[in-house]
């Protein structure tokens, strides 16, 4: 067994907006597309495979309109160019699927390169996240149309199979990306017997990351690394560096702290390249 296979390179997702935090809750949080490419950069030089976009619009409300997202896409790749793209699809704040879909109509170099798919309607704290079965799968094949590469949102163990039913109607094709959330009260939580469930239910052909809500970060992230899997961090996922929540973080913070289990691992975060070589490529 070669070194590379026990410690196989990591995949870190960046998250560093989200729809929920704001500018009266910390001060960190990035909403101008200036202040989120700002974040992105400084995340870039320490290392990070993708980024997850979401949009706020000139208040700081979270916002749908491709418009936005051009910008932030836009100012990425003019300093950051092989970074892949991943934006948001999410029916947090809207369920209609032409607002949903708004921001895969991109082109050209603003095209991303992933976006968001969440496998079913849920709770959150603050509300419900409304995903019809048939705007999953009208979200899936519009994907597959555009050549952007779903990255499946796994929020319970009911989502793993829904997805492996859109793989057996030919909605899912090829290699996709899962991200694997714990900690929300109405879905997984990071205990080693979910964890193990969770990432014994992933099917073969999902390149997976862990993330944790809130103060279950460091959790969710430390059981993905050791368990081979790649991590999901940013302010979209929780505002404190500690469990107490007494310190709010920046972005760079949280992704310097990733950065250091990783070392302690003997892991490597893996490219933005090698996630092409190995996620885009195999899907195209």
């Amino acid at each position: 067994m070669h070194s590379s296979d026990l410690h196989p390179a990591c995949p870190i997702v960046f998250a560093p907006t989200g729809m929920v935090p704001t500018k009266a809750q910390t001060p960190h949080i990035p909403v101008t597309p200036k202040e989120i490419a700002a974040d992105v950069a400084e995340a870039a030089r320490l290392g990070i495979t993708s980024v997850h976009l979401h949009a706020r619009d000139t208040i700081g409300d979270p916002t749908w309109e491709k418009s936005v997202y051009a910008e932030i896409i836009a100012l990425i790749r003019s300093d950051h160019p092989d970074l892949v793209i991943n934006v948001s699809t999410s029916g947090r704040n809207w369920s209609d699927l032409e607002k949903r879909a708004d921001v895969l109509a991109l082109d050209g170099d603003l095209k991303p390169d992933v976006a968001s798919l969440t496998m079913s309607s849920m709770n959150f704290l603050s509300g419900a996240s409304i995903n019809a079965p048939e705007t999953v799968r009208a979200l899936a094949r519009i994907m597959q149309d555009r050549g952007i590469t779903p990255e499946l949102e796994i929020f319970d163990l009911g989502m793993l199979n829904a997805a492996s039913v859109l793989r057996k109607e030919g909605l899912l094709v090829g290699a996709v990306a899962a991200n694997l959330f714990f900690g929300n009260i109405y879905g997984m939580q990071p205990t080693p017997a979910t964890f193990a469930a969770a990432v014994d239910g992933l099917p073969g052909w999902a390149m997976w990351c862990g993330a944790g809500l809130g103060s279950y970060a460091t959790t969710a992230q430390a059981l993905a690394i050791h368990s081979g899997g790649g991590v999901r961090v940013g302010l979209e996922d929780g505002i404190h560096l500690d469990q107490a929540r007494t310190t709010l973080a920046r972005n760079i913070d949280l992704v310097e702290r990733v950065h250091k289990m990783l070392e302690l691992a003997e892991r490597t975060p893996m490219t933005s390249a090698e996630y092409r070589a190995r996620l885009l490529h195999a899907a195209a």
